[in-house]
């Protein structure tokens, strides 16, 4: 509780009486549902409405589509509810379901080539055989089934479960009554029907994303050393305490190489009206299993909410009711340990606790391999977690007296979907911290809220091993202390009971932080994170006193928190905000590292004599042309932003080859985080030859210094390319994007992962909220559909969608389409 603020709750405000007109409205929604209103020419033909007959205990919703085909699922109860939305994201997003569940049936291997290479949405391996192996191991434990079927509070609960069960028929149903369109999947043996195992084990990967999925290597790979190796072999030297910290950094931040997040939540005191604004910008991957996917889900007098669910989740994740938002940024906290293991001097498959032997689990997995004969490995466990053997240079060999094993309390959860539901009935910024405390599923994000009454909150509530600083002091292997402080990552004596993490009061699983030790700030002027620690969610208001685990406190932060901070205190302090200043906050896409460090370099770039720089390998380069890009540049990535691309690639080849310590004359210093470090060392002999080394590269693929971003930085869609304005993390980009760079294609020919489902949300006192949202990449991912690429049409242009979520709004929608599925039992 010591790292916890609070401020004042702002004061109740008044609600409107709802009209009689609104409660007969909300009364018959379900009957004007059954009404099929053609679709307008732009919205693209509707589907057939489909009539199935029902038999005993048949499930049914109604799903009703606005514009940019936006779902609106309605059902009696949760299993009707997941049927409406399995089958509404199966219409929508087919193939990389099907894809995700082949991953999960341990079947790519068989269907793909052993030796293809996944696209890590479910598990970072480098081979199908690797990800058919550790997913084999999980499906032949049982692990996500046992999870799904405990008991509320450890496990998700009977309503999560009938979402799971409706999602599951809900994605057969369609199967079974539709026909694939899509061309990257279309007539494929490998798109069928699934069971709520294989939807339980894509939840269990989403929450082991950070931890076990993302050590797959390691764990599949892992074998004992042969007989009569020699104790120290294969051991290698003794870990070099400089190099053993990078690693572990380089660890922990490849967790979010993919993944990251921007999120806001203003406080009623900085708006117009008094009542809470809430921007919610993740970043995701535009690609894969882990697209978001639009919905609104009702039922009657129990749920109404509307956002986003991640693709085979059956409840909205990220959105908004009548009375608070939130979104998720992804967090610092370190949600893995290690822990090294003393071996049975006879026997390298028993290690030692307290002295007493204990025999690791041994799991024999075997694969079907498409054109050979099936593979069969083993897999060794221990009360701990797996052993691993890889661990992204971190020194973890597997020798005669010692072994690692992999700790991950996310892997031993299912509570995700729990926490989010609870979010959905919330009523508050103080209801979301109950649903936390309640549920307690969050597994590697931060929670950003706005509510309807002026408040606002960030709240670090996740599930982390509990190294308090006690144990870390006790505990930490030599390993371990040079880990720990730099990354958060303990590698803690396994030979040692007293050793084990602990468990806190309140906690609904041992080994992990209770609700009471989380750092949380409520009702600051504003609550926001861009992916670093809790220390700054407020900078006046900064956190501090929680464990290391959670992330660092007095240490730099990212240009795009440090662009951040400086743009939120200046809205916040002008006030009388809108949701209009939210929206222009989110496409500003102002660039800090322009700011800090380009006026700098057009000096530079003048003064080098002749205007020639000798680039990497020797050649001389005419840069003169480069020097007035530089220095006339806006310092923005919008789409015809002239000099962003120059700056761009000089920035990250000068980032690349200079460590941060040494590319800024003023160094960074805790009493102003914001503000330091600054002012670039131009006289590094690295800052012309990476001018040389760019224009070059420019040159190379015709472009001129002063391109437009948006002709090189695009999406390509159906044939056209589409302008992308926003950039790079390491740019400081609120709106961050981040390209695949293909010169021979003409610059970042697609976006990797970058801005992906963005919410701005308010209130007005209607009882109706007021949002304005965009899904980057569109809503469906098959490019047949009329929906697979009109959301990118309105990113490059700077508009949004305003998704109706009242009944009246719904039915005025002049893209009206409705469909009522009904299942065949």
């Amino acid at each position: 509780m010591f790292f916890r603020t609070t401020f004042p709750k702002p004061g109740r405000i008044p609600r409107p009486r709802r009209s009689l007109r609104v409660l007969v409205i909300a009364a018959t929604a379900l009957a004007t549902a059954a009404v099929t209103v053609p679709p307008t020419a732009a919205d693209g033909p509707a589907p057939p409405r489909t009539e199935i007959r029902a038999g005993s205990g048949a499930l049914s919703a109604t799903i009703r589509y606005t514009e940019y085909g936006l779902p609106h699922i309605t059902a009696r109860d949760y299993a009707g509810l997941g049927f409406g939305t399995g089958y509404a994201q199966a219409a929508d997003q087919v193939c990389v379901l099907a894809d995700g569940f082949a991953t999960v049936r341990a079947e790519r291997s068989r269907h793909f080539g052993a030796d293809a290479r996944p696209d890590g949405s479910l598990a970072d391996t480098r081979t199908n055989l690797t990800s058919d192996l550790l997913f084999q191991g999980l499906r032949d434990s049982g692990t996500a089934s046992k999870l799904l079927d405990r008991p509320a509070p450890a496990g998700p609960g009977p309503q999560v479960r009938e979402l799971m069960r409706g999602w599951v028929r809900g994605y057969n149903t369609w199967l079974a009554r539709n026909t694939v369109t899509d061309p990257a999947c279309r007539g494929r043996a490998w798109v069928r029907p699934v069971s709520v195992h294989d939807l339980a084990l894509v939840a269990h990967a989403l929450h082991a994303t950070a931890g076990q999925q993302m050590l797959a290597e390691g764990i599949v790979g892992a074998a004992p050393p042969p007989p009569g190796a020699a104790a120290g072999a294969t051991a290698g030297p003794a870990p070099h305490p400089e190099r053993t910290a990078r690693a572990a950094r380089d660890l922990v931040e490849r967790a979010r190489g993919t993944m990251g997040s921007n999120a806001v939540a203003f406080h009623g005191s900085t708006t117009a009206n008094g009542r809470g604004l809430l921007i919610g910008n993740p970043h995701y991957p535009w690609q894969g299993g882990r697209r978001f996917w639009q919905a609104h889900q009702t039922i009657p007098g129990e749920l109404d909410v509307a956002g986003a669910t991640l693709v085979a989740s059956p409840i909205v994740n990220i959105g908004y009711n009548r009375h608070v938002a939130w979104s998720h940024t992804v967090s610092t906290g370190t949600p893995l340990t290690l822990h090294r293991l003393t071996l049975d001097p006879g026997d390298p498959t028993v290690h030692l606790v307290d002295g007493r032997p204990e025999r690791m689990k041994k799991r024999t997995v075997t694969v079907r391999v498409r054109g050979g004969a099936p593979v069969t490995r083993t897999q060794w466990w221990t009360r701990y977690g797996p052993v691993v053997t890889e661990a992204d240079g971190l020194p973890v060999p597997w020798t005669r007296t010692h072994a690692y094993a992999l700790g991950d309390p996310n892997a031993a959860q299912l509570r995700f979907y729990a926490t989010s539901l609870a979010f959905g009935k919330a009523r508050d910024t103080d209801g979301v911290l109950a649903a936390l405390r309640r549920t307690q599923g969050l597994p590697w994000v931060n929670t950003v809220a706005a509510d309807s009454r002026g408040g606002s909150l960030f709240t670090q509530s996740q599930i982390l091993p509990r190294i308090t600083d006690d144990l870390a002091a006790r505990c930490l292997t030599p390993l371990g202390q040079a880990t720990y402080p730099s990354a958060g990552l303990a590698v803690l004596d396994g030979s040692r009971a007293a050793c084990t993490p602990g468990r806190d009061p309140g906690a609904l699983q041992p080994g992990v932080f209770g609700p009471g030790r989380m750092p949380t700030l409520k009702n600051a002027p504003y609550a926001a994170n861009s992916n670093d620690s809790a220390w700054l969610a407020h900078p006046d208001r900064p956190l501090r006193g929680y464990p290391r685990v959670f992330g660092d406190i007095d240490a730099p932060r990212s240009l795009r928190t440090r662009g951040g901070i400086e743009d939120l205190t200046a809205l916040a302090g002008r006030g009388g905000l809108r949701i209009a200043d939210a929206q222009r906050h989110q496409f500003a896409n102002r660039a800090p590292a322009g700011g800090l460090a380009a006026a700098d370099l057009a000096r530079a770039c003048a003064a080098l004599p002749g205007g020639h720089a000798t680039a990497t390998d020797g050649t001389r380069v005419d840069i003169s042309a480069a020097c007035p890009a530089l220095r006339a540049w806006d310092r923005t990535t919008d789409t015809g932003s002239r000099g962003a691309l120059l700056f761009d690639r000089l920035w990250r080849r000068l980032t690349d080859r200079v460590p941060e310590e040494r590319l800024w004359k003023v160094p960074f210093s805790p009493a102003d985080p914001v503000r330091t470090p600054h002012t670039l060392d131009t006289d590094l002999p690295e800052v012309a030859r990476a001018l040389a080394d760019t224009v070059r590269e420019l040159r190379s693929m015709g472009a001129k210094p002063d391109a437009r971003w948006g002709e090189h930085h695009f999406s390509e869609r159906g044939g056209t390319r589409i302008p992308v304005h926003g950039g790079a993390h390491r740019l400081g980009v609120w709106n961050m994007m981040e390209g695949r760079w293909d010169p021979a294609a003409g610059g970042y020919a697609e976006i990797r992962h970058g801005t992906s489902h963005l919410q701005a949300v308010t209130w007005n006192g209607t009882g109706c909220p007021v949002a304005r949202t965009l899904l980057a990449y569109g809503q469906s991912s098959d490019p047949t559909s009329p929906h697979s690429h009109d959301q990118t049409r309105l990113l490059s242009a700077k508009k949004w969608v305003t998704p109706r979520f009242c009944e009246k709004d719904i039915l005025a929608s002049p893209a009206l389409r409705t469909l009522t599925v009904r299942e065949d039992r």
